[in-house]
């Protein structure tokens, strides 16, 4: 089993920066790609960013310049750093991890529960 647990959300003004951290645990033997995605009401999921493991990186066309994605791999950790935060950006925020499972040959997308992000004054 291997579970994705997700922290640093909450409410910030625009132009303020947050970051957000995802921690892997379990039955892991290696990760692959991580990401980013977020969700506001009524909306569709949508990517924000992803890294390799080689730390080859992807942005959103509207995060790009503003958010920075980075990862941690001898914790298994995510980050997600986000400056000059607009209201637009308000929006749950959930991990996703490509994870090698452990003893097997199976490679599965995990997601995490998600996070709140409120962008308000």
């Amino acid at each position: 089993q291997v579970q994705l647990v997700e922290s640093g959300g909450g409410l910030v003004q625009p132009g303020g920066s947050l970051r957000l951290s995802c921690a892997a645990s379990g039955s892991i033997f290696s990760i692959n790609a991580m990401g980013w995605y977020r969700q506001a009401p009524g909306k569709e999921r949508e990517l924000v960013a992803h890294i390799t493991n080689a730390g080859t990186t992807n942005y959103a066309d509207s995060v790009k310049g503003r958010f920075t994605i980075s990862r941690d791999n001898a914790k298994n950790t995510v980050y997600l750093q986000m400056n000059s935060l607009k209201p637009e950006d308000t929006a749950v925020y959930y991990c996703n991890a490509d994870v090698l499972v452990a003893g097997t040959w199976r490679d599965l997308e995990v997601w995490g529960q998600g996070t709140l992000v409120t962008v308000s004054s």
